[in-house]
């Protein structure tokens, strides 16, 4: 009699959560088949976007493990398990640790927003939060440059998707201003001449467009001459060390006066 009652007992338990643990398993497998299919889909294309390597790494295991939390609950739904105490339990761990790493998720969201938006990539000259340099590296919490000084500056990826950031290698070409203070007495036509021959004679200036000579101040002490040219990147410093340098040597060389502060000290006798 004891024995019939433990198989009748095992008959029922088998009758009623036997055809729920059938289609758990069912749906187990085959969510993870649907997850996976997801998966590749979204990596298709955030490859077709080219994202960042890194940024593709975190974001493929991020849908991956969201997706099998999903199935999980489903699963234990169908099992008849109570799934809003679990759903309250990870909002809640979720909450917690934002609160905790609230500034390590601004420079998390940061990171995925420069990745996925391209400001700039690796190997451009920048200037952000007050120091420019070239792009080594862009981390998902940070960002490091390379500064003309090869000093490694390391740049929390939060502040730096909130300012503005001037990237001098997004384009090919970069125009320069250069200003040449002359003297009052001097010749000004001579002086604009001498200044678009330094830009013909520099092989490392852009002829088109071609180089610009105009008066841009009439300062207390100085006329200011503005010399606007174009060049590559690869050229820009080659080109404006020449253009500086020649501008002093070929004014003093056809007296053109750059004026500079002068002091004047007063004696006065008793």
């Amino acid at each position: 009699m004891e024995t019939d009652k433990w198989i009748n007992q095992g008959i029922e338990l088998v009758m009623e959560y036997g055809p729920k643990i059938i289609a758990a398993i069912v749906i187990w497998l085959v969510g993870l088949w649907v997850i996976s299919r997801i998966v590749k889909i979204f990596d298709r294309f955030m490859q077709k976007r080219e994202y960042d390597v890194s940024l593709r790494g975190f974001l493929h295991n991020l849908v991956g493990w969201a997706l099998k939390i999903l199935l999980i609950l489903a699963i234990l739904g169908t099992l008849g398990i109570e799934t809003t105490s679990f759903a309250a339990v990870i909002a809640a761990a979720g909450l917690a640790i934002g609160l905790a790493l609230q500034g390590s998720l601004s420079n998390f969201a940061g990171g995925v927003l420069i990745l996925i938006f391209k400001p700039f990539k690796v190997g451009d000259f920048i200037e952000a939060q007050g120091n420019s340099g070239t792009v080594k590296e862009i981390g998902i919490v940070n960002t490091k440059l390379n500064t003309f000084g090869n000093q490694l500056v390391i740049i929390p990826n939060g502040n730096l998707s909130n300012d503005n950031i001037i990237n001098y290698s997004a384009e090919p070409t970069r125009r320069e201003k250069i200003t040449a203070g002359i003297g009052y007495d001097s010749d000004i036509k001579k002086a604009k001449e001498i200044l678009l021959q330094i830009a013909a004679d520099c092989d490392k200036i852009d002829k088109k467009p071609e180089p610009q000579v105009m008066v841009a101040e009439l300062a207390n002490s100085s006329v200011n001459l503005e010399l606007r040219y174009w060049a590559t990147n690869e050229n820009f410093w080659d080109a404006r060390w020449f253009v500086m340098e020649e501008i002093k040597l070929r004014f003093d060389a056809n007296d053109i006066e750059i004026p500079y502060p002068h002091q004047v000290e007063i004696h006065k006798q008793e």
